[in-house]
């Protein structure tokens, strides 16, 4: 039995009237209930399920975020039905210029369009990869808005329908009314994820975590128990010298790849680049601290090794280093002026590790490693004596060790 036409107009009144207030309850509870929530893809996937539970027939949702990022120029989060957790996928630079991404819907609002509108049931307008990709998932329209974060930041919301006819034009009303809120939203989101990727790309992650949580005055720290590893790069004055800027630059950040992913790969935090040498340390609160600075050493003396093969096929120069390694107690936190701080360590044992490293010219060895740093890995029988050398600032010699291979 088909309901009358004056019911289907009550029915339809009362579809219309519940609209403002199912988008209400989504627009308070993107201000006002989501304050505890801190990554945006969560915030992302239970605002698409509280839409569909108002009414709203999605099929897909994604959200596009340019970042500040060392290795990624941007990142997608993708939301279908069903999902508990949104699939993030991320970009490299360059991206930008590929024909995926130039005959895109992306790059259409990347370049200015408040909007981008496709009827996947109907007729393509467009030789854009993506809507035939949609449409043979089943779905039936697509819309995408710019998300205008501070400064000119655009970033991109998309949504899918799933239902034949695609979106009503209250639908699309429902969710463009959200675009204000998801905006503020997700900017708050961002530049929390970029506060946190720009500290742990410039000062470690560790070090990142402290200061985010309130490390931020002179002379606060603490006093930590670490292995200590300072590596310098030899003769780079010369290099630097009789090389082109680019080329020197080329061949420091390919040194500093083969010294420090082996470090960062076995739990150390490099602290500080220092022109073309590096402080890392290695928490003792690990009880395999020191056994893993052994194996990323040996590790980034491989990848030293194929570093040089490979620049030797250029004509390039052999790359040498020294490395001093010591073990010890250190102050680990802020240091500096007024105004310019350094979240780093110092102390005594930091001192060894510097003189350790200036040794390495004196007697031949890429790499010294002290004593007590032997002693508490228990690595003897793996190394070889070098000797005992008074260091410059310190009363009694060090005995001295470095790998058979010299």
């Amino acid at each position: 039995m088909h309901p009358s036409p004056d019911a289907l107009s009550i029915s339809t009144a009362a579809e219309d009237g519940a609209w403002p207030l199912r988008r209400r309850r989504i627009l308070d509870w993107l201000v006002n209930e989501t304050r505890s929530e801190r990554f945006i893809d969560n915030i992302f996937v239970e605002m698409n399920e509280r839409l569909i539970e108002a009414g709203v027939p999605l099929g897909r949702a994604t959200l596009h975020f340019r970042t500040l990022h060392p290795q990624w120029m941007g990142a997608r989060v993708l939301w279908r039905p069903g999902m508990k957790e949104a699939k993030i996928t991320t970009f490299g630079y360059g991206v930008e210029n590929t024909p995926q991404f130039l005959s895109s819907p992306m790059n259409e609002i990347f370049s200015g369009a408040s909007e981008v509108r496709q009827d996947l049931e109907g007729e393509i307008r467009s030789d854009y990869a993506l809507y035939e990709e949609l449409r043979g998932e089943g779905l039936t329209d697509y819309i995408a808005w710019p998300l205008e974060h501070t400064l000119g930041k655009r970033h991109v919301v998309t949504f899918s329908s799933n239902v034949a006819g695609g979106f009503t034009a209250d639908q699309i009303a429902f969710l463009r009314d959200l675009l204000p809120a998801l905006t503020l939203v997700s900017e708050i989101r961002v530049k929390n994820i970029l506060a946190r990727t720009l500290l742990q790309t410039y000062v470690g992650p560790h070090a990142s975590e402290q200061i985010l949580a309130g490390a931020t005055t002179r002379g606060s720290g603490s006093t930590v128990g670490a292995a200590i590893l300072i590596c310098d790069l030899r003769d780079f004055t010369t290099i630097s010298d009789m090389w082109p800027r680019d080329d020197v630059i080329e061949l420091l950040n390919a040194y500093f790849d083969a010294m420090s992913e082996p470090i960062e790969r076995h739990g150390g935090e490099i602290l500080k680049f220092m022109g073309d040498g590096l402080l890392a340390i290695f928490p003792l609160s690990n009880p395999d601290a020191c056994r893993n600075l052994l194996t990323s050493l040996k590790e980034a003396r491989k990848a030293i090794n194929d570093l040089n093969t490979f620049n030797a096929e250029r004509g390039v120069v052999e790359l040498r280093y020294g490395v001093g390694v010591h073990v010890g107690d250190v102050m680990y936190g802020n240091i500096g002026s007024r105004k310019r701080l350094d979240f780093t360590v110092i102390g005594p044992a930091v001192n060894v590790a510097s003189r350790l490293e200036t040794l390495t010219k004196d007697v031949g060895q890429p790499v010294l490693i002290s004593k007590a740093f032997v002693d508490m890995a228990k690595c003897g029988a793996e190394l070889k004596p070098v000797g005992t050398f008074p260091l410059r600032g310190l009363g009694e010699p060090v005995d001295v060790f470095t790998f058979p291979e010299g």
